[in-house]
């Protein structure tokens, strides 16, 4: 059946499938995607592999995307329970396409797919989704061969041994960790994977429910994070750890109870990795901080830039061979795992890391810390580029350079920089800076915003 183009281009968007469960995503339209995506790979592949995270949705959207694989002819192997990263190492185990349905750290009531091709490797906008909405818009053609079969596989304790042979673990000592998993994925991986570990895991929210009964699992927002900042200051915990919705990202917590920053966790995990094979390339988007650049360079190691988003990272990560990427999002990308993003791999980096040596977190961090960052602070406006060019005029005097990778970057000089750039999907500008104070910081995010909202 047909489809009108602008309600399948509401929820087929730029990297994945996302929309309102019984509104915009249903049993029909997702088998519809089903037989798309089958049709996409149906010359590299014969067989799909699928997953699903803990939302009340997910099981029957999982098993009518199945019915559209195989009603193309191709085979499904259904993993049931699992994260995102254990549905990319699947992917690359079994050497085949896949689809997770998850909308990540979104409210209950949405529901979407990721997309890969064998190996982990992604499906977005140019590389498969617009000829996916093409066919779903259209009507997905039927198919005269035989039917494809479903077989299930339970391959979560291979994910938990192969993410443990990626880090050296040999020295960690005993540590008590609070984790959160905010009620999703989570619960279901951390346990298989830290079992054999000296940990001692404090489980907060463990219990997986779509609902999100204690808190968004979104814990790039601070509001997020409250509950294992409490937990770790209550408990003296070495480590805090929590992970979003489909445990793909992973934010840490110090032994203070403070946030250590995603692009500091960059830089630890870049050092470790760069440890391992000398003058590798690091890959790290535009507002990541400066320091992680800056510490690659003093390694040996080459610092590659690229725009934010998912999409660039891998592109860059398989166009230079990359040993490592990270995003001030708290997605990081290993070559050693298919090139995909796995916040698991991160947290036992960081822990490893800790676990070798005898400082507390907080000090450990230090010397990856190397400036103060505004975060990211979203701001509505009616034009954007005319916000961006006003805001360049009023810094024109001081302004050192100049780049247009990413909306533009600002270099001010003596670690100051600031990025402005629009979002792809809402009348928004956002606005990121760094500099060597809070202070510094706070006045120039002061002085954009007066200008930006003016």
């Amino acid at each position: 059946m047909s489809r009108p183009a602008e309600s399948v281009h509401a929820v087929i968007k730029a990297y994945d499938v996302r929309g309102v469960v019984g509104e915009q995503i249903d049993v029909d339209f997702v088998r519809d995607v089903g037989g798309a995506f089958a049709r996409l790979v149906r010359d590299d592949a014969g067989r799909v592999v699928i997953g699903y995270d803990m939302r009340e949705s997910s099981p029957e959207l999982a098993n009518a995307f199945a019915g559209g694989v195989t009603a193309q002819g191709l085979d499904v192997v259904l993993i049931g329970l699992a994260s995102t990263d254990q549905l990319y190492f699947a992917s690359g185990l079994l050497d085949c396409p896949g689809a997770m349905f998850t909308a990540s750290h979104n409210p209950a009531k949405y529901n979407g797919i990721k997309l890969c091709r064998a190996g982990a490797k992604p499906v977005g906008q140019d590389t498969g989704l617009a000829t996916i909405s093409a066919e779903v818009i259209e009507g997905v053609p039927g198919f005269d061969g035989e039917a494809g079969s479903v077989s299930e596989q339970d391959v979560l304790t291979e994910y938990a041994d192969f993410v443990r042979g990626l880090v050296d673990l040999s020295s960690m000592k005993p540590m008590s960790v609070a984790v959160d998993a905010g009620n999703g994925m989570g619960g279901h991986t951390v346990p298989a994977v830290f079992e054999p570990l000296p940990l001692s895991v404090d489980p907060m929210y463990f219990e997986l429910d779509g609902n999100f009964p204690n808190h968004e699992a979104n814990p790039l927002d601070p509001k997020n994070l409250v509950d294992l900042q409490e937990r770790v200051r209550l408990t003296g915990a070495d480590i805090g750890l929590a992970f979003d919705g489909d445990a793909d990202r992973c934010f840490v917590v110090d032994e203070l109870g403070n946030p250590v920053s995603p692009s500091a966790v960059t830089a630890l995990v870049a050092e470790r990795e760069l440890a391992k094979e000398p003058g590798a390339t690091i890959i790290h988007n535009l507002i990541t901080s400066r320091a992680v650049p800056e510490l690659v360079i003093e390694l040996g190691g080459t610092p590659v830039r690229t725009r934010v988003g998912h999409s660039f990272i891998k592109q860059q990560m398989a166009e230079t061979g990359a040993i490592f990427g990270g995003e001030h999002s708290a997605h990081y990308y290993f070559r050693d795992f298919w090139g995909a993003d796995s916040g698991m791999l991160a947290a036992l980096h960081v822990l490893a890391a800790l676990g070798e040596q005898d400082r507390p977190l907080s000090d450990l961090m230090k010397s990856y810390e190397r400036y103060e960052a505004s975060g990211e602070i979203n701001s509505t406006v009616a034009d954007a580029a005319e916000r961006t060019a006003a805001v360049l005029a009023a810094f024109s005097g001081r302004t050192k350079s100049v780049d247009r990778l990413d909306g533009v970057t600002v270099n001010l000089g003596q670690g100051a920089w600031f990025n402005l750039r629009a979002s792809n999907t809402e009348p928004l500008l956002r606005l990121n800076v760094e500099a060597r104070t809070v202070e510094e910081v706070d006045a120039l995010v002061a002085e954009i915003l007066g200008v930006v909202r003016a």
